[in-house]
This record gives structure tokens, C-alpha cells and sequence, in this order.
């Protein structure tokens, strides 16, 4: 329940954070915005872990689990382009049709999960039927929605052969991220010391990007100071952004990703949401029906994935890819097993919080106050009703899915 409820969670707040993104429809470069993002990206995920674990945990995580730190990097700079490639996507085919494609991330994740963690092995015929007939209809729904954008008579259709070959690749490239997520999990480390370092990797990597893109470090710096009234939004995209990503590594974690992601791909539900309702992305398209069928269908078929529960004969299969995470890198066996139950091994190694840990939450609530200091609103058009209606239930699933984590695994 635990990791369905992630699962949940990280959908919304995932669908929220790619609307900032909307900027790039406004002349900003997709490279300043996913610069931005990831700067704001960059500060959420040194706050979070700080304020719920303390530095302390933090590093102690890292230095028992040394290892892990080169995959951590690496899964940024994956994630780091594959960002860069949605904001693409979304200036060229909007939200609603972007999100989607993207997904189809839930099935390299699948592929992943079967090839490497040994997810899936011994699944019974009922659990093998529901993730090929979800993988199936990920497939047949992401179809659809590209039929729609290319003959939907708006001017998504106009740029569909550049944005949808951006949103497929950032699912290639999301979906091959997740092996550095559940190889540390299998490993026992925490959520939160995880993110804590993958952040490094995507920061580098997407600050190298715009360097090389825009031209050096002068012009970079000169976009900057423009974009500077719509920093602020950028900066909340990508906190937004670690509130999905911290949930959707909670789900990798207890229900790995072969299940986990899929269920976190509800995001798609959201982003449709927030494209057609609060932007009018689907205004005046003769292809609606296409749209909303598209994505039902691969709503539809990431449940199915979801709700194929591993049986006791999957359970030994990846118990046996624990032990071999252990053998290899010298670890204790109990205690994964013990992290992976929600227990929390490491807890009675650490003292008291750092001295350093107030100034680290200060430091970045006074980024975001001195951002939100002569912000403007985007001159874009919304629906100010809808985005009240869709941050409410966001909000309620950030409170009780934080709530039930700390319950049950004290952030774990």
C-alpha cells in the first residue's frame, strides 16, 4: 500500500512540475529553462533530505555505500537531458500530447526491472498477462496520441516530426535512469541519500548543455538577467519536480520499478490536466477524442502493470539479486532486507544533526524569497479556477503520503 500510495503521489506532483515549463512558448530558451529547473531542482534536494534526516544521515549513507555514488552522478546527467529533451517536446507539441510519449518510459523501466533486478522472474501466467497487456496499451495509447498530434488541424501538428521524437527520447533516456535507482535500493540506501548526490550529476550536466548551446558563459548570463522576472516559477517547477521524484523513489524502492514507475506515469493524467484545462493546449483541435482515448488507454495500461503483485516465487528470484548486490559489494544482507521492509538499519549510527543543517534550510528558503521578489506573472494565459482545482488534491496526496511514510518508515 505504502509504495502504490508513492506511486500515486509522485503522478501529481511529476504532472505539476512541467508546468513552468510553458515558458519556452514565450521565447525563453528550453536550455535556460531546464537550467533553471534543475538550479531549483539543485537547492529542493539538499533542503528535503536536511530537513527530514539531517546531513549527518546523509553522509554517513554515502560513506557506507561508496559505490553508489558514481551511479547516483550518472542518473543525473541522464535525467538532465532527458529535461532538457521534454522541454522541447512541450514547445513544439504541448503538454498534453508530450507527456504521453514520454511515458512510454514505463517500458524500457519494465524491461530493465526484468533484465538486470530479476523482477518479474517466476511471476504466474495472471502477473506476466497484466504487464505485457499494460505494456500493450502504453504502446497503442502513445500511437494514438501521435496520430493526434500530426493530424489534429492545430499548430501542435506544425512541429510533431521535432516533438516527438524530444518526448520519446526523454522516455528512452528516463526509462534507462532507473537502473541506477533500484540497483541502490537493493543496496539499502536511502531515498533521500540517493537524490542527495544524483542532483550533482544534474546540475553538471545541464549547466555544461547551456553553456556549449548558448554560446558560453557571456550570452548564458545575459539570457539570465532576462529570464530573471520568471525565475521564481522555474525554481517552484523543479521543487515541485523533488516532491514527485522523492515519492516515485519511495515507489521504486518497495514496489521496484518494474511496478513503481508505470504507477508514477499516472503523471500523465495531471499533465493532460494541466495542458487542456488550464492552458487551452487542446482548444480548437479536431482530434480531442484521439487525445483522451490515447491517454485513458495508457493510463489504463499502467495500472494494469501496477497491479501485478509479486508472488512468492518473484519474491526469491529477487532476493537472489539482493545477494548478489552483496556479495559483490561486501554488504550485510540483514540489513537490506531490513531497509527494504521499511526499517531504518542506519538510524542508531547517527548522532545528533549538524550544526550546518539550520543554515542549509535558511539559505534556501531566502533563494526562493529573493526569487519571488519582482516576479511577474508569465504572460500566458490560464485558467486560474482549474489550477486552484488541481493543486488541492495534490496537496491532500503531499500530506498523506508524507504523513503515512513517516508512520510507517520514518522516512525510510
Amino acid at each position: 500500500m505504502l509504495g502504490v500510495m508513492c506511486g500515486l503521489a509522485a503522478g501529481a506532483w511529476l504532472g505539476a512540475a512541467e508546468a513552468p515549463a510553458k515558458l519556452v512558448t514565450i521565447g525563453l530558451s528550453p536550455f535556460l529553462i531546464s537550467l533553471a529547473m534543475v538550479t531549483g531542482v539543485f537547492v529542493a534536494r539538499w533542503t528535503l533530505p536536511t530537513l527530514m534526516k539531517g546531513t549527518g544521515y546523509i553522509f554517513l549513507d554515502l560513506r557506507e555505500k561508496p559505490h553508489l555514488i558514481v551511479w547516483a552522478v550518472l542518473a543525473g546527467a541522464i535525467w538532465a537531458v532527458a529535461n532538457t529533451l521534454t522541454v522541447f517536446a512541450i514547445r513544439d507539441v504541448g503538454i498534453s500530447i508530450a507527456f504521453p510519449l514520454w511515458n512510454t518510459n514505463s517500458l524500457v523501466g519494465v524491461f530493465w526491472g526484468w533484465f538486470f533486478f530479476r523482477e518479474l522472474r517466476g511471476a504466474d501466467w495472471s502477473g506476466w498477462a497484466k504487464v505485457v497487456g499494460g505494456a500493450l496499451a502504453i504502446v497503442t495509447g502513445a500511437t494514438l496520441l501521435g496520430y493526434a498530434s500530426s493530424h489534429g488541424g492545430t499548430s501542435i501538428s506544425a512541429h510533431a516530426t521535432t516533438g516527438i521524437p524530444a518526448a520519446l527520447g526523454a522516455g528512452l533516456l528516463w526509462g534507462t535512469m532507473y537502473i541506477p535507482y533500484r540497483k541502490a535500493y537493493l543496496s539499502g540506501m536511502n531515498p533521500l541519500s540517493f537524490v542527495t548526490v544524483f542532483t550533482v550529476g544534474e546540475l553538471v550536466t545541464v549547466s555544461t548543455l547551456a553553456l556549449v548551446f548558448r554560446g558560453g558563459f557571456a550570452p548564458l548570463l545575459e539570457e539570465v538577467g532576462r529570464a530573471r522576472p520568471a525565475l521564481f516559477w522555474l525554481f517552484l517547477g523543479g521543487f515541485c519536480w523533488v516532491l514527485g521524484d522523492l515519492f516515485q523513489q519511495y515507489a521504486a524502492k518497495y514496489i521496484g520499478i518494474g511496478r513503481g514507475i508505470p504507477l508514477s506515469n499516472t503523471n500523465q493524467l495531471w499533465g493532460l490536466a494541466w495542458g487542456a484545462l488550464v492552458f487551452g493546449e487542446l482548444a480548437g483541435s479536431s482530434s480531442k477524442g484521439l487525445v483522451f482515448g490515447g491517454s485513458l488507454l495508457m493510463i489504463a495500461g499502467a495500472l494494469g502493470i501496477s497491479t501485478s503483485v509479486a508472488g512468492s516465487r518473484e519474491r526469491s528470484s529477487q532476493q537472489e539479486a539482493m545477494e548478489r548486490e552483496c556479495q559483490r559489494y561486501g554488504l550485510r544482507i540483514e540489513e537490506l532486507t531490513a531497509a527494504l521492509a521499511g526499517e531504518d538499519p542506519l538510524a542508531e549510527k547517527v548522532g545528533a544533526r549538524r550544526a550546518w543543517d539550520v543554515p542549509i534550510l535558511l539559505g534556501a528558503v531566502g533563494i526562493f524569497v529573493w526569487l519571488a521578489i519582482g516576479t511577474e506573472r508569465p504572460p500566458i494565459a490560464m485558467n486560474l479556477a482549474w489550477v486552484a482545482a488541481l493543486l488541492v488534491p495534490s496537496l491532500l496526496l503531499l500530506g498523506a503520503c508524507g504523513w503515512l511514510l513517516w508512520k510507517r518508515t520514518k522516512f525510510s
